[in-house]
């Protein structure tokens, strides 16, 4: 397969124009100047085909520009575009309803909207210390919440979001995530990873360092995402839950990137058994238009009028945005992703077999990750065959993120169809054995 030239004339100008009044913040994954897409295909502006499989980083669930979604856009926009959160409209609150049917609790659900992952995560901070009158948390390392100055201190996946941004929000303590296939800590015989991170909390954590009723809130990524795409150890979320009830501790899952499908079902924590009391909702949720939602159970939303609030919060254009994007999604998109999903790690794990170098293949639905390894026995993370990888994806057509150390990101649209899988797992493979011999030499 030719490689594209990449990044094209018109593209570098762009580019080049862009580093001259953007703020140089942004990291970017490959020079990739988009020019329109249509469901899993993207072009750039100098003509050249793509297979998208980042999605805008889980964003694009129904793919891009999907016909349902642009006319909600379209026929809202023709109505009104903007009224504050000082008055009411009718979306706004079509959307509270739906989101609360959908919400992972046995109980009603409030939702208070947002723009972005990292204003709900904010919220849900807020509301835990509001409900608990406590003001300390725990947090994961490996984790992303966001960058905003309270998501931020939760973050622990890049020592660069927290570089000269101190003081931080005070009040987060950091414990290993229950990544079973890379463990920090020591378990007992014949216990699950899990319930020893749980363990470690207890005895250490609320043992040590905290009194236990001063904690309002854990924080957890149900999969954990710019980590790795790391599925913690199946004992870690029941034995969770019952460590939080027992101190009345609010379980806050940061749903941002693995929620609304993408995983198979509406809420990655579904699959693992257990209840949360908040959720921090947006990126897929309403196809790309900015929008997010906390939704928490309504028993513990008691703050008052002006606790908290934003001008956007439920736009009505990107409400209908989210209301046709779930309407999909329910139809056939999130059943879609658990079979596509599981079509693609069973080929990926064939690809495996034929590539020392793939350390683990892990996910759920269409969030899959590809660990790469220098060695599978030490697990040493490959980080630079990763990158070599990733670049080569690009320069073969495919668009791929890495996360973690050495982890490659799978998060295409939930509309991916097997033939798409098969055309972009062709090329993955392709640009790893080319990575591969590169490192050889």
């Amino acid at each position: 397969m030719p490689k594209l030239n990449v990044p094209g004339p018109k593209a570098k100008a762009i580019i080049e124009r862009d580093r001259a009044v953007v703020s140089p913040s942004y990291p970017r994954a490959a020079d990739f100047v988009m020019s329109h897409g249509k469901g899993v295909e993207v072009w750039d502006v100098d003509g050249n085909r793509f297979l998208d499989f980042v999605a805008g980083i889980a964003v694009n669930s129904t793919g891009h520009s999907h016909p349902k979604v642009v006319k909600a856009i379209q026929e809202q926009a023709e109505k009104f575009i903007h009224i504050s959160s000082d008055y009411y409209h009718p979306i706004w609150v079509e959307t509270a309803e739906r989101l609360s049917q959908i919400a992972p609790f046995s109980e009603p659900a409030v939702s208070f909207m947002t723009n972005s992952g990292t204003e709900s995560v904010e919220a849900a901070i807020k509301l835990a210390r509001y409900h608990t009158g406590r003001s300390q948390f725990i947090g994961f390392l490996g984790a992303f919440h966001g960058r905003t100055m309270g998501s931020v201190a939760f973050t622990a996946s890049k020592a660069k979001y927290h570089q000269k941004f101190y003081p931080l929000m005070s009040g987060v303590t950091h414990v290993p995530y229950p990544d079973p296939y890379r463990p920090l800590l020591a378990s007992r015989p014949g216990e699950d990873y899990g319930e020893t991170v749980v363990r470690y909390i207890e005895e250490q954590v609320l043992g040590r360092l905290h009194a236990p009723d001063q904690v309002a809130g854990i924080l957890i990524e149900p999969i954990q995402g710019e980590g790795g795409y790391v599925v913690p150890a199946p004992g870690f979320f029941p034995a969770l839950r019952r460590l939080c009830d027992k101190y009345g501790i609010l379980l806050i899952a940061d749903e941002v990137q693995s929620g609304v499908g993408r995983t198979g079902k509406w809420w990655a924590i579904e699959h693992f058994g257990v209840e949360p009391d908040i959720v921090t909702a947006a990126k897929g949720i309403a196809s790309g238009v900015p929008f997010g939602a906390m939704i928490a159970r309504q028993s513990i939303v008691t703050w008052p009028v002006g606790a908290h609030g934003n001008t956007y919060g439920g736009n009505p254009i990107a409400c209908a945005a989210c209301l046709a994007t779930l309407d999909l999604i329910e139809e056939q998109y999130m059943a879609n992703a658990a079979e596509t999903g599981q079509y693609m790690m069973d080929a990926l794990e064939e690809i495996q077999a034929r590539h020392p170098s793939i350390g683990q293949v892990r996910g759920k639905g269409l969030m899959i990750g590809i660990d790469l390894v220098k060695d599978r026995d030490t697990r040493a993370p490959a980080a630079a065959l990763r990158d070599r990888t990733e670049a080569l994806c690009f320069q073969n057509g495919l668009l791929v993120m890495g996360c973690g150390p050495s982890s490659i990101r799978m998060a295409p649209p939930l509309t991916l169809t097997k033939a798409e899988a098969d055309e972009g797992l062709t090329i993955f493979e392709q640009a790893l054995t080319e990575a591969e011999s590169m490192s050889e030499r």
